[in-house]
């Protein structure tokens, strides 16, 4: 459903549209590479259009980006030549212990409940021992969630609170507290959170 949508939808003018990056997403991109060597090598899992890779690349870092939106690689690839792109989703990553980082922005409400832990898990495995991450996690209001589960229910669909289904489109938005135990439950450490721009941000380091 989601490649679909950013193969036939969002990959035509994401950047025009999207490509802005917000105050709160640069601060904490920012202190996450900080965390990191030199030449290092960075994973952007759903990268798109490779929208922060020109602050990666500033930092001396190397990024691969892999997404399940053929479409929005070939975006990321006219703009970063020589930059290593791979079509697969979250949940089939199979990387092991090769990345110093990763990050994931503005994605994760593409994942469904049951898979958290999995998509968790693969950044775990994926990062170096004492690695980095930093993820999202995108807010909605609280009465229009509870509204979107009471329609969701009323049209008989197999949904749980939290998940939002709307114009062939679907987000997840999991309980913060649910996501620290996650994150907890996998072996993350939270190093820095905080909440502006609509998401929560997590800044968490492999034990």
């Amino acid at each position: 459903m989601a490649e679909k949508r950013y193969d036939t939808i969002f990959s035509v003018d994401y950047d025009k549209k999207w490509g802005k990056i917000d105050k709160t997403h640069k601060s904490f991109l920012s202190k996450f590479l900080s965390f990191l060597p030199e030449k290092c090598k960075i994973l952007d899992a759903a990268c798109g259009t490779g929208k922060y890779w020109k602050l990666i690349l500033e930092n001396n870092c190397q990024v691969v980006g892999i997404d399940q939106s053929e479409q929005m690689l070939i975006k990321a690839k006219e703009k970063f030549p020589n930059c290593e792109t791979v079509k697969i989703g979250l949940q089939e990553m199979c990387y092991e212990n090769e990345f110093e980082g990763i990050i994931c922005i503005d994605a994760m409400e593409n994942v469904f409940p049951e898979d958290w832990t999995l998509v968790l898990k693969n950044f775990y495995r994926a990062l170096k021992k004492k690695g980095y991450l930093y993820f999202t996690v995108e807010l909605i209001d609280e009465k229009k969630l509870k509204e979107a589960y009471i329609e969701g229910k009323r049209m008989g669909l197999p949904i749980v609170e939290g998940e939002v289904v709307y114009n062939g489109g679907y987000h997840y938005y999991p309980p913060i507290k649910k996501v620290k135990e996650w994150l907890y439950e996998v072996g993350f450490k939270i190093i820095e959170e905080g909440l502006s721009d609509g998401y929560y941000h997590f800044l968490v380091k492999k034990l």
